[in-house]
């Protein structure tokens, strides 16, 4: 709470402040006081009068007028494993919803990986980081940036360099408000804060042989390993890591797209529902940050009900604790 001081006289007879005290305000004595009103009422205090402590609400949102009043961007995420076509679905929906929508930007998550300390930067060179782990991302960037695009607010994202390991030295791509920001990721549903802003989600589910097979070519090709590099970095790093971190959060997927960017007809659905969406009225960032208290608020109760059932009927799957067998548990066999 932010205290500001305005001349409030006592309750007496003839102590009342005229309205020239508060000229200048927003609202004369209901207003709140501008400099000017203010040291105009300062200046009128009788003897023994005092400044009351008027309280004024923190505002919730610090955004500009032409930000607050600025459509928010339908945020997609896109996961999957590693070489599932990710990138390419996000093309294919950027392309196909071009030419209804003012601008549709892609985002990926390896932009957010983290700078490497020097001794991780050696095994990184011998095939020994784990890249597909949630520690190798940078994830509270990649949270402010997200948060910055959905105020409508120009954000810049780094650009890193697989060859050396690293992040490119004060070079940023900087992602301007758009209509549709697509971000593709091997763990973009994991982290929490950044699952709940998302308007859909998507998860595109490939066979793990073609996975390994586009993996193998992609590293081969563009990075220069070699195939014994490549077969070690993905049975020790890879596969374990999207057994344990990315094919749990399928369960958070709005749509799974099965076969990847072959699926036309789940792209051209999924395009489909999209653009009606956007021609349908869409709040704007202010209203979308007063809201999301509500939200959280509702699926906090959601959560805690969950709990409550699970807890409340979870005795009649305990056979011990089921009457209408205790006949049945006590007779001797």
């Amino acid at each position: 709470m932010s205290k500001d001081f305005v001349s409030r006289p006592p309750d007496t007879p003839g102590s009342e402040v005229p309205d020239s005290v508060f000229e200048g305000a927003p609202d004369k004595k209901c207003g709140l006081p501008d400099r000017v009103s203010l040291e105009r009422s300062v200046s009128c205090l009788a003897p023994g009068q005092n400044l009351t402590p008027l309280f004024i609400p923190e505002p919730q949102e610090l955004l500009s007028p032409l930000e607050s009043n600025k459509k928010s961007p339908f945020l997609i995420g896109v996961a999957g494993g590693t070489a599932s076509g990710k990138s390419t679905v996000c093309e294919k929906i950027m392309e196909k919803l071009g030419s209804g929508s003012d601008q549709v930007m892609i985002l990926s998550q390896e932009s957010f990986y983290r700078e490497l300390t020097v001794h991780e930067i050696a095994r990184a060179r011998q095939g020994m980081f784990n890249f597909d782990h949630p520690n190798a991302f940078d994830n509270e960037l990649m949270e402010s940036c997200l948060k910055d695009i959905m105020a409508g607010r120009p954000t810049r994202v780094p650009v890193y360099d697989f060859r050396t390991n690293s992040r490119v030295p004060s070079t940023f791509t900087t992602i301007y408000p758009s209509d549709v920001i697509l971000l593709e990721g091997i763990l973009v549903f994991y982290f929490p804060n950044v699952r709940e802003m998302f308007d859909m989600k998507l998860f595109v589910d490939t066979d793990a042989d073609s996975r390994l097979a586009k993996r193998v070519l992609k590293d081969t090709e563009e990075l220069g390993r070699t195939l014994d590099q490549v077969l070690h970095q993905y049975t020790s790093f890879v596969k374990p890591a999207f057994e344990e971190f990315c094919i749990p959060t399928k369960k958070f997927a709005d749509v799974i797209i099965p076969r990847g960017a072959d699926n036309t007809v789940a792209i051209d659905l999924i395009v489909q529902h999209i653009t009606a969406i956007l021609s349908a009225p869409r709040e704007t960032a202010i209203q979308r940050q007063r809201s999301k208290g509500g939200r959280s608020q509702v699926m906090r109760e959601e959560g805690a009900l969950r709990r409550r059932h699970q807890s409340d009927t979870s005795n009649i799957y305990n056979a011990k604790n089921r009457r209408d067998l205790q006949d049945v548990l006590n007779r001797p066999h």
